[in-house]
């Protein structure tokens, strides 16, 4: 009687053993891919195929970094296809997909390929214009494309070109995550430079980039003067010698230089001028009274100049003031220059008048012929006693009690 119950036991555990395994199998083998390719070159065909032993309407749902979408199948008998539409199987990169509508978890990756062959070159360069000298760089970076617009593969080959003055170099670099780039460093010398690329026999359309000087180094000042007497009529010229960088390059036309000159009471003037094949020349008109400038001259917080001195000596040694009209016209002349010839018109005059040591005007005049005449309006000047003192040239007249009537 044991006997029969431990059989019966073993043939019922036998039976669900079984049963269970029949089941499992049938869910793993219910749905099996049949495609086997997992590598595509775009523009190809891509499809997937399914054994599936029921009837059971199943979708593909797919994705890549240029977008997603759901796919239906096409049933045939006991097989499903789905076929990749092109916007996804024409984009270079990993394409996951997954079956939806059952409870199995079906999946994997499609890896598409760019073609090897480009038919574009999409090149950028910057910064257009560098330092000389070997510090600065512009990057030259490269996107070799396919016909369907897809970077070309990694590690493969581009050659950039570039020519400078005389010299005309080659090398080769490989793309990486999509690109190709390079770091070009300026040479010593400027000028512009050439640049191009080349992958698989395309070739890129032609860059060129501004080698530009360096910061420039400190420089000379010279002047230049027909005399040098203050008869505030002639023209002085300060001008550089030739600036130039660390190594030797001219320094860019139009450079700004001011300078700045200070004279005996401790006045600063400023004149300036722009370079042209790196010197700058700046005129400033003479003084009209004896001085002594000290002048120095700037690149703004890049270089400077020397300490130029230089005199103005004294061009007026005397003048003749008349007095008429009841001292109300005041005649100052005539101005003689160093050569004893009357001064050139436009040299100023100054008469102060005060009353009871207060200053109570103050009229400027230029003068005409070697002659500047004043006239003092009984309107604004009444009759009485004034100081005056005139003024030209750096040499100065008083007179403590004079008297308008």
């Amino acid at each position: 009687m044991k006997l029969k119950k431990l059989f019966f036991l073993i043939i019922l555990q036998l039976i669900v053993v079984s049963f269970l395994a029949q089941e499992t199998t049938t869910k793993q083998t219910a749905i099996s891919l049949i495609s086997t390719k997992t590598d595509f070159i775009v523009g190809d065909k891509v499809s997937l195929e399914f054994h599936v032993k029921n009837d059971t309407i199943l979708q593909l749902y797919c994705s890549n970094s240029y977008g997603t979408t759901v796919l239906d199948a096409t049933v045939l008998k006991e097989k499903v296809s789905f076929k990749i539409p092109t916007f996804l199987s024409n984009k270079r990169g990993i394409l996951s997909w997954r079956i939806i509508n059952t409870s199995e978890d079906i999946s994997g990756n499609i890896l598409i390929h760019s073609q090897q062959q480009p038919t574009t070159i999409e090149t950028y360069l910057g910064p257009p214009s560098i330092d000389a000298g070997g510090s600065d760089y512009t990057m030259l970076v490269v996107i070799p494309t396919d016909s369907l617009d897809n970077p070309i593969r990694d590690n493969s080959k581009v050659d950039v070109k570039y020519q400078f003055l005389k010299s005309e170099k080659k090398q080769p670099i490989l793309t990486d995550k999509l690109i190709g780039y390079k770091n070009i460093f300026s040479p010593k010398k400027s000028g512009r430079m050439i640049i191009s690329s080349e992958s698989f026999g395309l070739n890129s359309k032609e860059f060129d980039v501004n080698i530009m000087p360096a910061i420039a180094t400190n420089f000379k000042i010279y002047v230049n003067r027909n005399h040098e007497y203050a008869d505030g009529n002639q023209i002085t010229t300060f001008y550089t010698s030739t600036i130039k960088d660390k190594n030797k390059n001219i320094i860019s036309d139009g450079s700004y230089i001011e300078f700045y000159i200070t004279n005996k009471n401790g006045n600063i003037l400023k004149t300036t001028g722009t370079t042209l094949n790196g010197v700058a020349h700046a005129k400033i008109i003479h003084p009209d009274f004896e001085d002594s400038w000290s002048i120095k001259a700037y690149f703004i917080g890049i270089a400077e100049s020397n300490i130029l001195k230089i005199k103005y000596k004294k061009v007026i040694e005397d003048y003749n003031i008349v007095f008429l009209d009841n001292n109300r016209t005041i005649k100052v002349g005539p101005l003689k220059s160093f050569m004893n010839q009357i001064i050139p018109d436009g040299l100023s005059i100054k008469l102060s008048i005060y009353k009871e040591g207060k200053k109570i005007n103050e009229i400027y005049k230029e003068s005409k012929n070697g002659f500047a005449v004043f006239y003092l309006d009984p309107n604004i000047f009444e009759n009485d006693v004034y100081k005056i003192i005139i003024e030209t040239a750096g040499i100065k007249k008083e007179f403590k009690s004079f008297k308008l009537w």
